[in-house]
């Protein structure tokens, strides 16, 4: 098929046919708006209401002490909680340290080997080098 324009023949290109693609629909996105609970503070003149009890208080009892006879000192002892906590800490560090030294102590050893190594063949170098300008 052609169009002809006077004198001028000019050819019309045949295309094919549009590809038929399947409409997407996206949904719409979405913002996580952070959120929190207001903290309520009270103010300073806060006073207990007058129809209202007060509150008992227990009062703490004073922790254990340990007495030193010679020294005539009392010393608190710590809580439970707080003793397993150091002691875990302190086997946690020495295990750690021993494991660790085991391991990189051959390490050391061959990087020291190889270093000394090095540091001869320069001396011997430096050492001919000095013996040879005489």
């Amino acid at each position: 098929m052609s169009v002809n324009l006077g004198n001028i023949d000019l050819p019309t290109p045949t295309l094919p046919k549009p590809l038929d693609l399947p409409r997407v629909y996206l949904k719409e996105p979405k913002a996580l708006v952070p959120s929190y609970k207001p903290m309520v503070i009270p103010p300073a003149d806060l006073e207990r209401p007058e129809e209202t009890e007060a509150e008992e208080t227990k009062e703490q009892p004073e922790p254990p002490k340990l007495k030193i006879p010679v020294i005539d000192i009392q010393m608190p002892i710590p809580e439970a909680a707080v003793v397993v906590t150091a002691v875990t800490t302190a086997v946690i560090a020495v295990t750690t340290t021993t494991i660790t030294q085991s391991l990189f102590e051959p390490i050391k050893k061959k990087v020291q080997k190889q270093l000394q190594s090095k540091v001869d063949a320069w001396k011997k170098k430096r050492k001919e080098k000095t013996s040879s300008e005489s």
